[in-house]
């Protein structure tokens, strides 16, 4: 089994007696450790499957893992735990409920289901300072502070009181609360502690780096003072302290554990030699609290290109034909490319350019169809209308467009909810409830209900297409759009809508199903892209989602004083993140590395003149810098050479 392993992963995987960190550089085989090291516990080790549990940050984390660790795993894997921390927040919070006061069909709202209820307590229309209190509270939350607890503004302070007293009402918990709830339980409730200590025997926690106050407290509660653990994560790529991360829990680990194990995995499967040379004397300027220096057998490779650019257009312009020339060059595929950015803000002209040259491309990290705040209303009325006991899609619905249902009655019907353990929806109807509130409070209530039942029958029996046109239609959504938004948003979001209602209509048809039997797939599909490996496409996307990826080529956009490093980080902890985000970014690319920054870029309606990131200086030495700025004109003659030579496609 442990065959295939260089000598230090073979260690990470054997050392089972007592705690241990694995600090796994960039591309140097993490997964593969994890994944073993399971096998390993359960194939040699004797463990059962039910007693192990891998613990990462994404679904698809989570998935890659358990796909490998089931061809690796002879006898049955049936039981394992491989899941993310919310996932498991989320099983351990089914089983406690009663617990925690809470029914056991209790709602998980969403951020948009979040910041709508804050809005409400903040009463303001302003989503800047709706997104601060919300930040602060979320900060809170995952560092433990409770209500009574919380310090520094006493706005936000009293509004997250009043905040969760209305999510006690709805019997709904938020995404901190995942992982919140289950570390106030354990840490008050020792046989609820005791019972999940004996049902989870062995965590491997992955991205380690990556967890905050709160999930650190969850893996010491769990292990115990045993340490039963293998944390794997780099300390060089910890990019996410903006919300929550703490590297700290590295030098943690280290303080509550004095037997910890380190072991450090140096050697990279992924980079040339000459992009881990550039990435190591990078981080080299970050203070350390374990050295690590990554190596490969991969080969010298191409030298690491800086192209200077006039401004912003002329920079996608000269990205995007260097990528093309390569691409002519070396009969690549387009997603053997990534263009990477500091923000989100920096896509535009490459994606404007990418199009004028039609090539195909995908935004990652972006906001996904499903995810627009329009649809997800709509969402919220075709999840009610399939199940009348989902209560944060009722809380959406209801309030969406307003109705005449205010934030009182909806508390109010929370508590009456509740108590009596049924759905906001049922209670709405109880003989109980109607003495709690006024007729006057009541009366739009029961017609926003009566409605629904309306359409639950219809959408039964009718195409869906139909239904949804009837639902458009009775909550007057256009109106509600341009009354809520200005002129030219709202036309974006109504096309967006009609672009939805018209999948709905066609996806009915096509597939023979009714609007109920559609709304029960609908999370299961993703509208708007292609599996990844049947699209060959270039990949644009923000440092911080890049994370986790390589590819081929890599080019890394934008690297001038202000933007990378970020202008609101030049704290000197801030520019230590600031140059994480830099080493991950390099340390995405395989084979070739290209840098752009601009001599002149556009702020505020002005013409700024631009520096050169100090991460390139930081780089070293073995970097081919563009003797000149690259000129639009020499960029096109060679393309059309290339394309010439090689029959003019792409």
């Amino acid at each position: 089994m442990l065959s295939k392993l260089n000598p230090a992963q073979a260690s990470a995987v054997r050392h089972i007696d007592g705690p241990l960190l694995v600090l796994a550089g960039a591309g140097s085989g993490k997964t593969r450790v994890i994944t073993h090291k399971i096998a390993y516990l359960i194939e040699e080790c004797g463990y059962s499957p039910f007693h192990v549990a891998a613990i990462t940050f994404t679904n698809k984390a989570a998935r890659e893992m358990q796909e490998r660790v089931s061809k690796l795993v002879k006898s049955n894997s049936r039981g394992l735990t491989v899941s993310t921390f919310h996932s498991l927040g989320l099983s351990i919070l089914r089983s406690e409920s009663k617990r925690l006061g809470l029914k056991s069909g209790f709602s998980i709202l969403d951020s948009a289901d979040c910041q709508g209820i804050l809005a409400n307590l903040c009463k303001t229309t302003d989503k800047k300072e709706t997104r601060r209190v919300s930040s602060l509270i979320s900060g809170w939350k995952n560092s433990l502070v409770s209500p009574a607890d919380a310090q520094g503004d006493a706005f936000a302070a009293r509004v997250y009181a009043e905040y969760q007293s209305t999510l006690q009402a709805y019997q709904a918990v938020d995404f901190d609360d995942l992982i919140r709830l289950p570390v106030v339980l354990f840490e008050s409730d020792p046989d609820a502690l005791e019972n999940w200590r004996k049902k989870l025997r062995y965590l491997l926690i992955d991205e380690y780096q990556d967890t905050n106050l709160c999930q650190y407290r969850l893996i010491r509660l769990l292990s115990g003072s045993r340490g039963a653990f293998t944390a794997v994560g780099d300390d060089d790529q910890a990019i996410y302290a903006w919300r929550g991360a703490s590297k700290e829990n590295i030098a943690q680990l280290d303080r509550d554990y004095p037997n910890l194990e380190v072991i450090k995995l140096e050697q990279n499967y992924r980079s040339t030699v000459r992009i881990l040379k550039a990435a190591n004397s990078l981080i080299s300027n970050n203070t350390k609290l374990f050295e690590k220096k990554l190596w490969s057998e991969l080969g010298h490779g191409d030298p690491i290109r800086v192209i200077a650019a006039k401004d912003e257009e002329h920079e996608a312009e000269a990205v995007v034909r260097a990528l093309l020339a390569h691409k002519f060059e070396n009969r690549t595929r387009h997603s053997d490319y990534a263009i990477l950015y500091r923000g989100n803000h920096q896509a535009r002209l490459f994606e404007q350019q990418l199009r004028n040259e039609r090539v195909p491309y995908r935004v990652s990290g972006g906001l996904s169809f499903f995810d627009r705040g329009e649809i997800k209303d709509l969402i919220a009325y075709l999840r009610l209308i399939a199940n009348l006991d989902d209560d944060p899609a009722f809380v959406r619905a209801v309030t969406t467009p307003k109705r005449g249902v205010g934030n009182g009655t909806l508390e109010a019907l929370g508590r009456y909810a509740g108590k009596r353990q049924v759905s906001m929806f049922e209670a709405a109807f109880e003989a109980g409830f109607s003495h709690e509130i006024s007729e006057r409070q009541l009366e739009p209530l029961l017609e926003f209900c009566n409605f629904v039942n309306k359409l639950q029958y219809e959408a039964e029996k009718a195409p869906a297409g139909e239904i949804m046109n009837e639902l458009l239609k009775a909550i007057d959504f256009e109106a509600h759009l341009f009354d809520s938004e200005e002129s030219r948003q709202a036309k974006s979001k109504w096309e967006n809508v009609m672009e939805f209602s018209s999948w709905i209509a066609r996806k009915g048809e096509e597939e023979e199903k009714n609007l109920i039997e559609l709304t029960q797939t609908i999370a299961l599909i993703n509208l708007l892209e292609k599996k990844e490996e049947d699209y060959d496409a270039v990949t644009l996307s923000t440092l911080h989602a890049a994370k986790g990826l390589e590819f081929r080529q890599v080019f890394l956009v934008g690297a001038e004083e202000g933007i990378l490093p970020h202008q609101e980080s030049m704290s000197d902890a801030g520019i230590e993140e600031e140059r994480r985000l830099m080493y991950v970014g390099v340390t995405r690319a395989r084979e070739g590395l290209h840098i752009s920054y601009c001599a002149k870029r556009k702020r505020a309606g002005t013409m700024q003149v631009c520096e050169p990131s100090r991460f390139i200086a930081e780089m070293g030495e073995d970097i081919k810098h563009s003797g000149k700025e690259v000129t639009k004109e020499l960029g096109k003659a060679r393309l059309a050479m290339l394309k010439s030579a090689l029959g003019g496609t792409t």
